[in-house]
């Protein structure tokens, strides 16, 4: 006996998803094979969450569903039905910059800028979950981020502070993720004193 087959949905159907982003209620139709990174850049107009490797494995496109980090282009667009997205976008709120943002701009801890967002969310979503992380857990949380720019440790560093600054503590930058180590293998450079 023939099995019956199966039919394809029409190439012109679209989902139709209702999910909050960003604080807000949104409904939206769109193309059901398509990623949250696809809905969220093509079809919603938040360009911040940037395209990277589309394997999952650089954390350019994360952002927070339900508070926790996913790979935008991991996660299709009807499966944030009913849930809570959070974007870049969404960080700064009406007092003005997130902690995270403004210690990533103040203190340079992004060159390029592209794979900030990723960084900012996943290091969001962790400062909700543990306020006062160590170093150790701070590098665990973000050990999927890629970056081709930084050599991580002022990333790092500014999550760090950010942190503290988030727990209400006068909190200074280390000099280290000011100025950079004082390094001199050769011993001929002028010693700066601080």
């Amino acid at each position: 006996m023939a099995r019956p087959r199966k039919t394809a949905a029409p190439s012109g159907s679209k989902a139709h998803v209702r999910f909050v982003l960003n604080g807000e209620p949104v409904e939206t139709a769109f193309a059901p094979h398509k990623t949250l990174l696809e809905v969220l850049r093509e079809d919603l107009g938040l360009t911040g969450t940037k395209h990277g490797c589309e394997l999952g494995e650089c954390g350019t496109c994360a952002v927070l569903v339900d508070g926790k980090p996913v790979l935008s282009c991991l996660v299709l667009g009807v499966e944030c039905q009913g849930r809570c997205v959070e974007s870049v976008e969404g960080m700064a709120g009406p007092g003005g910059l997130h902690p995270l943002q403004k210690a990533f701009a103040d203190l340079g801890a992004a060159q390029c800028g592209y794979c900030t967002p990723g960084f900012l969310l996943t290091a969001k979503a962790l400062l909700e979950e543990n306020p006062k992380p160590t170093l150790p857990q701070i590098r665990e949380a973000l050990a999927g981020n890629l970056c081709r720019c930084t050599g991580y440790i002022k990333i790092f560093e500014v999550v760090e502070l950010a942190a503290a600054w988030m727990r209400g503590e006068e909190a200074q930058p280390r000099k280290e993720t000011l100025y950079g180590t004082a390094f001199d293998e050769s011993g001929l450079l002028p010693v700066v004193n601080r």
